[in-house]
């Protein structure tokens, strides 16, 4: 088995506009599709991202407030998930429930070092 991460893209405007109890069983079904892609009974590995932070450059001396991107092309989450391949990974990731807010997951495999 290899490992991907798949990161997490847009959506957020929809998402925002929901009440509390539509929110709460949208992230229910993350916990249930995480679960789902799991080798195990446990979530795979994976976090939502804060909207802000910090971007680091030149050997750590520019550091300026960030990331300044297009909305939907900030990073807001990450898992990491065990696949045989490129083409299983993203089977395993169209049930992700950031589509339902038109989000988008880009599915990279981790190179081992």
């Amino acid at each position: 088995m290899k490992q991907f991460l798949y990161l997490f893209r847009g959506g957020d405007e929809g998402y925002a506009e929901q009440s509390p109890e539509e929110m709460q069983a949208h992230m229910a079904r993350w916990g249930e599709w995480m679960t789902k892609i799991s080798n195990t009974d446990q979530p795979v590995p994976g976090l939502p991202l804060h909207e802000s932070g910090k971007v680091v450059a030149d050997g750590g001396n520019l550091i300026t407030d960030g990331p300044f991107t297009e909305g939907k092309e900030i990073v807001g989450g990450y898992v990491l998930v065990e696949a045989n391949d490129l083409d299983h990974a993203v089977e395993l990731s169209k049930e992700c429930p950031i589509f339902e807010f038109g989000g988008t997951v880009e599915v990279r495999e981790a190179i081992k070092m």
